[in-house]
C-alpha cells in the first residue's frame, strides 16, 4: 500500500512541473507579443512636412521698440518668414536709427531681446544718475572692460551706472582721456534712446532730464 502512494505524489508532481513549463511559455510569448505591438506603435513612418521652428513665449509686434544688448534699442520693421531646409524660420527685422543698421534676429532666438524698460525703471535710472560716481582704484584697462561689458549686457541699470560713474562733471575725476569720453559716449547715447522711446519726447526733452539728474552744465556739452 505505501508504495501506490509514493506513485500517486511523483505523478503529482510531474503534473504540477508540466503545468509551470506551460504557464511560462505563455507568459513569455505574451510578452514578446507586448514588445512587438510597442515596437510597431514606435516605429510609424514619419510623414515628411515642413516643420516650424519652435517659439519663445514673447511675441513681438510691427512697431515695438526692443532692446538688443550689443546695439541698444531698435524699431521692429517687419516679421517675415524664410524656409531653410526643411524647417520654417520667422524673424523679427530691427532697425537700429543709431547705428542705421537692420538686424535679422529668429523668433526662436529672442532670447537676446528685451521690451524697452517700463515708467517705473525709468524713474530709478534717474535716481541712479543722481548719485554719486563710484571710482575703482584698479587698473583702467580693467574697468574699461568692466564698463563696456556693462553697456553690451542690456540691462538699463548698469548702463544707468556707467553714464554717472563716467560722468565728466565731478570732483573726483577732473578730466577725461580719450577712451573715458568714447565710453561714456556709447553708454550716454544708449540710455538717452531708451529714454526717449519710453517717454516718447525728443531727444533735447530727453538730455535736459538726463543732465539734470548728472548734475552737467551746458558749458561742459558744448566743450
Amino acid at each position: 500500500m505505501p508504495k501506490k502512494k509514493k506513485i500517486k505524489k511523483q505523478k503529482k508532481v510531474k503534473k504540477t512541473k508540466k503545468l509551470k513549463k506551460i504557464l511560462d511559455k505563455k507568459s513569455k510569448v505574451e510578452v514578446a507579443v507586448k514588445r512587438q505591438t510597442n515596437l510597431s506603435q514606435d516605429e510609424k513612418p514619419e510623414i515628411k512636412k515642413i516643420k516650424k521652428q519652435a517659439t519663445e513665449k514673447r511675441e513681438y509686434n510691427v512697431k515695438d521698440f526692443v532692446v538688443y544688448p550689443k546695439h541698444g534699442v531698435g524699431k521692429i520693421t517687419a516679421i517675415e518668414k524664410a524656409n531653410i531646409g526643411q524647417i520654417e524660420i520667422q524673424f523679427y527685422k530691427i532697425f537700429i536709427e543709431k547705428e542705421k543698421l537692420t538686424l535679422t534676429v529668429p523668433i526662436n532666438q529672442q532670447s537676446n531681446l528685451r521690451p524697452i524698460s517700463s515708467i517705473n525703471q525709468i524713474n530709478k535710472c534717474v535716481s541712479i544718475l543722481k548719485t554719486k560716481p563710484k571710482i575703482k582704484r584698479t587698473m583702467w584697462s580693467r574697468r574699461a572692460q568692466e564698463y563696456d561689458q556693462k553697456i553690451n549686457s542690456g540691462k538699463i541699470y548698469e548702463l544707468a551706472e556707467v553714464v554717472k560713474d563716467l560722468n565728466k562733471n565731478t570732483d573726483i575725476i577732473a578730466d577725461q582721456s580719450y577712451s573715458e569720453r568714447q565710453l561714456f559716449e556709447k553708454a550716454y547715447d544708449r540710455l538717452k534712446s531708451e529714454f526717449e522711446a519710453v517717454l516718447k519726447t525728443g531727444p533735447e526733452e530727453v538730455q535736459k532730464k538726463m543732465d539734470k539728474a548728472l548734475g552737467r552744465n551746458k558749458n561742459l556739452l558744448e566743450g
